[in-house]
């Protein structure tokens, strides 16, 4: 075995000094670490492990701690083979959130089932526009950590990692490409669910971007055997489902504007009732088995909902779509536990087979705000479409699902997806805080931030599903 790591650290060394990064065939052995892995835990967990200098790391330069030997040469750092818990999904975090990581990342990892290692594969580096928008108190809250975007590669129990900076990266002029300090490998396990009754019970009363709602436990009921932020997150749902429930079921587009109306809260006009959408299946939070201890307690609302984001996660297509629910519930950790922020980024998810799941918390009906476009998260709401779809085509059941999703939310608040829009930026690469924005009702993610989300293939489907959404709206 030591024969096997020294000799794997060197190609993974030589690897990682040449760009592009190659595959080497040692690298590919799949060898045995040691006993099986620890089993899943059913709560789910996150094992966060520095990563260290690969190479000639003793001679450091002066005050490039972990720098190469060479100031010519880009700083690289890593992970040699290890097994590790059972995990599903990685990704790299650091210190500050305002550094960025411009270089590759790649990992590998051992299957659970198999004991077979897999090639090499790339995690997408850009991902600071997914996050809370600047001088919130969510950005602001000292939790926040710069994050790669994650990839997820199923039940694994063995990680390498190797990250090699770019050369003549920003603030490297007087050496080799740096790495943001403090970086460390996530690996998140999604952990399992379990079944819970559905009963009637009272509604939970919503509070106010400054009043988070849920504060105020009395106006939350749980259920035996429910905690009281489970509770609080199901009853943002209520009158629309029961208390508990797994889903929100679909309506046609009569009973949407009924249940619509029933359950107004002051946001519904006259004007929009004609042109809300059916509303599709919806599977709860509780359905796809959040664990609610892990976000921040309470709700926070903007006014209204004038646009819909539509994003990619850019965490991989190797899911089935009965995983589904457990990428769901690793994306959801490592928003929170890894990159520090309150909820799960996106308010909605949707998965290959084109099932719609709520996201973060606080009434799937409901103006709820986001951290999933830097700089327009204020009065918009963020789609995730499950997959990578730069080079893959989105399935259609997906596609069709955007549509039918944005046609009943955004007909909530008289919202046309063929219509323009304006936001007022935030702050971000693409627009200065406070500049007015005029945008697509439904836009991609790449409208509002330089960015490739939503990739390529899923945003050239956006015109049709503005098409789409009108359509089931039954607007002229």
């Amino acid at each position: 075995m030591r024969g096997f790591l020294a000799s794997s650290i060197g190609v993974a060394t030589a690897a990682a000094l040449a760009l592009p990064l190659a595959l080497s065939a040692p690298a590919l052995a799949a060898p045995s670490l040691g006993a099986a892995a620890a089993p899943v835990t059913p709560a789910g967990s996150t094992q966060s492990l520095p990563l260290t200098p690969l190479g000639p790391a003793a001679d450091r330069s002066p005050g490039f701690p972990g720098m190469s030997t060479s100031p010519r040469l880009p700083e690289t750092r890593g992970l040699p083979p290890r097994e590790v818990k059972r995990f599903s999904l990685v990704g790299v975090v650091w210190d500050d959130v305002n550094s960025r990581l411009f270089g590759r990342v790649q990992v590998r990892t051992r299957a659970v089932t198999t004991g077979n290692w897999s090639d090499w594969q790339d995690i997408e580096t850009h991902n600071s526009e997914h996050a809370p928008d600047l001088g919130t108190r969510e950005s602001d809250s000292g939790r926040v950590r710069g994050s790669t975007a994650p990839l997820w590669v199923g039940d694994s129990d063995g990680i390498e990692v190797r990250v090699q900076a770019e050369p003549g990266a920003p603030a490297t002029r007087v050496a080799g490409a740096r790495l943001p300090s403090g970086m460390r490998i996530e690996l998140v396990d999604p952990g399992a669910t379990d079944p819970v009754t559905v009963v009637d019970a009272k509604n939970g009363k919503p509070g106010t971007a400054d009043e988070p709602a849920g504060d105020d436990k009395g106006d939350v009921v749980a259920l035996p055997g429910m905690t009281m932020e489970t509770a609080e997150s199901s009853s943002a749902n209520v009158p629309l489902a029961a208390l508990g429930a797994k889903e929100i079921t679909a309506l046609d587009k009569a009973d949407s504007t009924a249940d619509a109306v029933m359950a107004g809260d002051g946001t519904l006009s006259a004007a929009a009732r004609p042109y809300i959408g059916p509303r599709p299946r919806i599977v709860t939070r509780l359905g796809w088995g959040a664990d609610e201890s892990l976000r921040e307690s309470g709700f926070v609302y903007t006014g209204t909902v004038k646009a819909a984001f539509v994003h990619h996660s850019a965490s991989g297509n190797n899911y089935a779509c009965k995983d589904a629910p457990a990428v769901l519930r690793s994306l959801y950790r490592y928003h929170v536990v890894s990159s520090g922020w309150r909820d799960l980024g996106y308010n909605f998810a949707v998965d290959k087979c084109g099932t719609v799941y709520e996201g973060r918390a606080g009434g799937v009906a409901k103006a709820v705000l986001g951290a999933h476009t830097m700089g327009f998260n204020t009065d918009s709401m963020g789609v995730a479409v499950l997959g990578t779809y730069t080079s893959t085509t989105p399935p259609a059941a997906a596609v069709k699902a955007v549509a039918q999703l944005t046609a009943w939310k955004l007909g909530l608040f008289n919202r046309d997806p063929r219509s323009k829009t304006t936001l007022k930026s935030g702050g971000g690469n693409r627009f200065k805080k406070g500049t007015n924005v005029k945008l697509n009702v439904i836009s991609g993610h790449r409208d509002g931030f330089a960015t490739e989300c939503p990739g390529k293939l899923l945003y050239a489907q956006l015109p049709p599903t503005r098409t789409s959404s009108a359509k089931l709206q039954g607007r002229p």
